[in-house]
C-alpha cells in the first residue's frame, strides 16, 4: 500500500433505527491491518448483511486498537432531551471513541463520516485529541479504517438489538420499515407505552404515531 498512513476511522450505527441503541465505534489501523481488513471483505457495513458482520467483528478486534461505545435508549433520550440535536450528540459520541483509542496509543490523524460541522467533534475531543488532524469526509466508509469502525458499530447494534429482543420477548424490526409500528403497539400491549422509551428513539415520529 503507497503511503499508507496509520489512522483512527469513526462511524456509528443506530442512527436511523427507531429501536435500539446509537453506536458508535474508532479503530485504528496501520499497514498491516488495512491488508488483512481488505483481504478479508471488510466495508461499509450497508453494504455487508448482519450475518457477515458478525464473522468480521473478531477480525477488527484481534488486529486493531478499538473503541466502542453504546448509548442505550433510555440514555438517548435523555441526551437528546437536554442536547435537542442529534449532530451534537454524535460528535460527543466521535469524539469520545478518539479520546478512548488515544489512551491506549497515540496517532496524529483521524477520519469519520461527514454528519455535521467538523468543528463539533474538534470542541468536544478532550486533552489526548486536541491535537490530532480530524478530517470528514461525505461516503469516507470508503477508507478502510472508517469501514471498519462502520462494520465494529453495527455489529454491537446487532447484539445490543438481540438482547432487547431475549429481554422483552418481541422481535424488534431494524430501520423504520412499517413492521416498527407493529412492532411498537405489540411493546405497548406487553408493557404499556410509558416504558416505549426503554426499547425506542422518542423523537422519532414513529413515537407520536404509535
Amino acid at each position: 500500500m503507497i503511503n499508507y498512513v496509520t489512522h483512527i476511522g469513526t462511524d456509528e450505527s443506530g442512527k436511523g433505527d427507531f429501536f435500539g441503541p446509537l453506536v458508535i465505534a474508532g479503530v485504528m489501523v496501520d499497514e498491516k491491518a488495512a491488508e488483512i481488513f481488505i483481504e478479508a471483505g471488510i466495508k461499509d457495513s450497508k453494504k455487508i448483511t448482519d450475518k457477515k458482520i458478525l464473522k468480521l467483528e473478531p477480525i477488527i478486534k484481534q488486529h486493531s486498537i478499538y473503541s466502542v461505545v453504546a448509548i442505550s435508549n433510555e440514555k438517548y433520550n435523555q441526551l437528546y432531551a437536554s442536547i435537542r440535536n442529534l449532530n451534537k450528540l454524535l460528535a460527543w459520541g466521535h469524539a469520545r471513541v478518539i479520546e478512548n483509542v488515544l489512551a491506549k496509543q497515540s496517532c496524529e490523524y483521524a477520519l469519520s463520516d461527514k454528519f455535521g460541522d467538523e468543528g463539533l467533534i474538534k470542541s468536544a475531543l478532550m486533552e489526548k485529541g486536541k491535537s490530532i488532524r480530524l478530517e470528514q469526509m461525505v461516503r469516507a466508509e470508503s477508507d478502510v479504517a472508517v469501514a471498519a469502525a462502520s462494520v465494529l458499530a453495527r455489529a454491537v447494534f446487532v447484539h445490543k438489538i438481540q438482547d432487547l429482543e431475549d429481554k422483552y420477548g418481541i422481535t424488534f424490526p431494524k430501520g423504520c420499515a412499517p413492521q416498527v409500528k407493529d412492532a411498537a403497539k405489540e411493546f405497548i400491549a406487553k408493557f404499556g407505552k410509558d416504558r416505549l422509551c426503554e426499547v425506542c428513539k422518542t423523537h422519532f415520529k414513529t413515537y407520536n404515531e404509535v
